[in-house]
C-alpha cells in the first residue's frame, strides 16, 4: 500500500509545474518577420552593429577556440529622453525561425551600453563595444543571424524600440 501511494503522489504532477516549464514561443506569425515582443511598437531608437556581417577569428584567451567580435549601438531618435525597459536579442540558426537568446534589464543595459541609468539622451549614441559570441572548438562553428533590440519610454510611458539584424557567419574569412 505505500508502494502504491509513493508511486501515485511520484507520477501526478500538477499540470501548472509542466506548463511554466515550457516557454512561450517568441515568433508565433511566420507571416511576418519580426518576433511577438518586437511588432506593433513604434521604432524611436536606431539600432546597429559593427563589423555586419561578422565572421569568426580564433580566439588567443583560448586555444582552439573562436570569437566574433562586434560593437552594438543605440541611439535615441524621438527627441526627448527615454529610460530603457529592456534590452536583448533573438537568434535565427535553423528553420525554426526567431528563438529567445537573451534578456537583460535596464541595469544590465546600463553597464552594458555604458548609459547612466539607461537614460537615453536623444541624439547621443551609446555602444556596449565588446558584444562577443565565443566557441570553444570548431566544432562550434556556426552561422546564424542575431536580431538585437532595445525597448525604452518616454515621459509620458509611450513605448518604442529600435532593432538591429547582425550576421554572424560560420566560416572564418580568409
Amino acid at each position: 500500500m505505500k508502494l502504491l501511494l509513493l508511486l501515485a503522489a511520484l507520477t501526478a504532477a500538477p499540470a501548472p509545474l509542466l506548463a511554466q516549464a515550457i516557454p512561450a514561443p517568441a515568433w508565433t506569425d511566420h507571416r511576418r518577420l519580426l518576433p511577438d515582443k518586437l511588432r506593433q511598437v513604434p521604432v524611436g531608437l536606431s539600432l546597429w552593429h559593427t563589423p555586419n556581417p561578422v565572421y569568426p577569428k580564433p580566439n588567443p584567451e583560448q586555444p582552439g577556440g573562436f570569437v566574433w567580435q562586434h560593437s552594438t549601438m543605440v541611439r535615441s531618435e524621438v527627441g526627448e529622453e527615454l529610460t530603457v525597459v529592456e534590452c536583448g536579442s533573438f537568434i535565427w540558426y535553423s528553420e525554426a525561425g526567431w528563438q529567445v537568446n537573451l534578456q537583460q534589464n535596464a541595469t544590465e543595459f546600463a553597464t552594458l551600453f555604458q548609459c547612466p541609468n539607461g537614460r537615453l539622451s536623444p541624439g547621443r549614441t551609446y555602444t556596449f563595444a565588446q558584444n562577443y559570441r565565443y566557441t570553444d572548438s570548431a566544432r562550434g562553428l556556426y552561422g546564424g543571424d542575431a536580431l538585437w533590440y532595445v525597448l525604452a519610454r518616454d515621459s509620458a510611458g509611450k513605448l518604442y524600440k529600435g532593432f538591429g539584424l547582425v550576421e554572424t557567419e560560420a566560416t572564418p574569412q580568409k
